[in-house]
């Protein structure tokens, strides 16, 4: 059972590989759901002892990108691999809001020799099953999905039965909402390999300088909580 930990600084990788995460979703903005991390970031992380995964998402908002969209997220996928990163994570609609295969194939062609993960987009299509399908044709290794559900373990039926289509052809991972109390849960009902987590806590914010900084706090990867993840998903082994 593998945990993979989402991070958007250097310090919360660190972080994470310290509390037992297995992989590594390396991003900026995590308040965005995650965009694309600095060429430096990656570099840095390049060094970890676990596999790091680039988000490729130039924008926050909706998977349907531009040609110039397109261009940029081929350049960042060059810089991954020129960062020595493992992996990738992609996503793409077209204007019919299902997966846009034709992006997907050209941005996979770039990243040869990298793993590839399918991201949530496959939660917003209107077939996730026909999107599963073609992430397998597309040689996706990893399908991260919270089951079309706003949360994982609202969503454990579909993932379950993404789980029993694949057939081991490609890695159904949940993601979303998952913590120590519901994740055992999630794994039994789904028959999962992997997880996917932020494990994050919120850290005091300061309002004399919220303009760079939400005065409410900011949520940073916590070593403890990825460690309490560990150990829950480790009981189900």
């Amino acid at each position: 059972m593998l945990l993979e930990v989402c991070v958007d600084t250097i310090e919360g990788a660190k972080a994470a590989v310290r509390g037992g995460a297995g992989r590594i979703e390396l991003c900026s903005a995590l308040s965005e759901g995650g965009l694309t991390p600095s060429l430096g970031l990656m570099k840095a992380a390049a060094d970890l002892p676990v596999p790091c995964f680039a988000m490729i998402r130039p924008r926050g908002g909706m998977f349907h990108f531009s040609t110039d969209e397109e261009q940029i997220m081929l350049s960042d996928i060059d810089a991954t691999k020129a960062s020595r990163l493992a992996g990738v994570v992609l996503g793409a609609q077209g204007p019919d809001h299902n997966l846009d295969i034709g992006l997907l194939t050209r941005l996979s062609e770039r990243a040869d020799h990298l793993s590839r993960t399918l991201h949530r987009v496959i939660d917003v299509v209107p077939e996730p099953l026909v999107a599963l399908n073609i992430a397998i044709k597309l040689g996706f290794d990893h399908i991260l999905t919270s089951g079309a559900a706003p949360f994982a373990q609202d969503g454990t039926r579909l993932i379950a039965e993404m789980v029993d289509r694949a057939n081991g052809r490609i890695s159904i991972m949940p993601g979303c909402g998952l913590n120590p109390t519901n994740v055992c849960e999630v794994i039994a009902a789904t028959d999962v390999t992997e997880i996917h987590a932020s494990c994050s806590i919120v850290a005091p914010g300061d309002p004399a300088v919220s303009d760079f900084g939400p005065a409410s706090g900011s949520k940073i990867t916590s070593e403890t909580a990825v460690r309490d993840m560990v150990a829950a998903i480790q009981r189900t082994a």
